[in-house]
């Protein structure tokens, strides 16, 4: 069978992963993604895939030494290659990137673009570096043959209250072909009931519920700690401009958001807008959140040769229900759409994926 390199996080969706992959006869090479380590003086290794010398002295971002450590113990177990190298500059970036996004006053996705950089990007890197046919990864999602198409087409997770499809469209099309996701048709019980028959270690390991480098999900203290204080305090006002009050700093504000606001009012209201070069935020009815329209850049096609405009489904985030709508071709690399109802919390700098049933399409990131 092929050499395959399985991104593994340390828990029980990528182990199962890992076990699966064996049963299928694969030479399998698990690979754990560190945030930031201390980097030997001396290595051969090529510059961003530095090993790591000792797991358990370093806690550092997202990549703990326990995660680590469950990985490497599921590894050993199945008898797998296993390595823990050192991707700081990388996470740098999706840290600078989540940083900017918010003192712009947009919303971030951090978990899309680790997907485009690392698990899709530089880990087809080390993957050619150790002579692999394959990477695989313990998203669900499933990979299909489309008639007509050179590249297989990628589709929705079986279960579907776990599909991680959305988060999946920036990757690049020619990779799909060289991409393995041993969990997609598996639900999330079933697939936890397979690793405990199998004696998986992280069979019962709770799921990660923030963002990886931020885990105590205080992303005010991250940017202070990262960037600094910031001159990020202004208005609160409503649509028609009206001061309603004042606030702390505008990055702690996300579209759509209702609590914490700092004000009250006799009905609720609800961030519509952020303005960071005034430091306003807009508060407003309910109606007022809705948007019948948006337009997203940076589009990714998976899917071959779409021809515009065409009827689809948009998703706007991640637990999002995928809404009806028209997709139009803007101008390079821009496109619009149009839903038939309108969305609430459409937020500037979040992702927009394109469906047309459960195939993933493509997507772009929200103007």
């Amino acid at each position: 069978m092929a050499r395959v390199v399985l991104a593994m996080s340390g828990g029980v969706d990528s182990s199962a992963s890992a076990w699966l992959l064996k049963e299928q006869g694969h030479d399998v090479i698990g690979l754990f993604m560190r945030s930031g380590v201390t980097e030997p003086a001396s290595c051969s290794i090529a510059p961003g895939l530095l090993p790591v010398l000792n797991a358990k002295s370093h806690k550092q971002g997202c990549c703990s030494a326990s995660d680590a450590a469950d990985a490497r113990r599921v590894a050993d177990a199945l008898d797998i290659s296993f390595h823990a190298l050192n991707f700081s500059e990388a996470f740098g970036q999706i840290k600078d990137y989540f940083a900017d996004e918010y003192l712009a006053g947009r919303t971030p996705n951090p978990c899309v673009m680790c997907n485009v950089w690392l698990k899709f990007g530089k880990l087809w890197d080390f993957a050619e570096q150790v002579g692999a046919e394959f990477i695989a990864t313990g998203h669900y999602a499933q990979l299909a043959e489309v008639p007509g198409e050179t590249s297989p087409g990628l589709f929705r997770g079986l279960d579907t209250g776990k599909d991680q499809s959305y988060v999946l469209f920036g990757i690049r099309r020619d990779l799909l072909d060289k991409i393995i996701f041993p969990i997609g048709s598996y639900q999330k019980t079933e697939l936890r009931e397979l690793a405990r028959q199998a004696g998986i270690r992280t069979a019962n390991k709770p799921d990660s519920q923030e963002i990886c480098f931020i885990p105590d999900n205080d992303y005010g203290r991250f940017l202070r700690d990262y960037r600094g204080e910031q001159e990020t305090a202004g208005e609160l006002v409503d649509t028609a401009g009206n001061v309603l009050g004042r606030h702390s700093g505008y990055q702690h504000f996300t579209i759509g958001q209702r609590r914490g606001l700092g004000v009250t009012f006799g009905e609720p209201r609800f961030v519509v807008k952020i303005e960071s070069d005034t430091r306003r935020v807009v508060l407003g009815s309910r109606n007022e959140l809705g948007r019948h329209t948006l337009e997203a850049n940076r589009v990714n096609w998976l899917a071959e040769n779409p021809t515009f405009p065409f009827r689809a489904t948009a998703q706007i985030r991640y637990q999002h229900q995928p809404a009806a709508c028209v997709v139009e071709w803007v101008d390079e690399n821009r496109i619009r759409v149009t839903f038939d109802d309108p969305q609430f919390a459409v937020a500037p700098g979040q992702a927009v994926a394109i469906y047309q049933e459960s195939r993933l399409l493509g997507g772009g990131w929200i103007l």
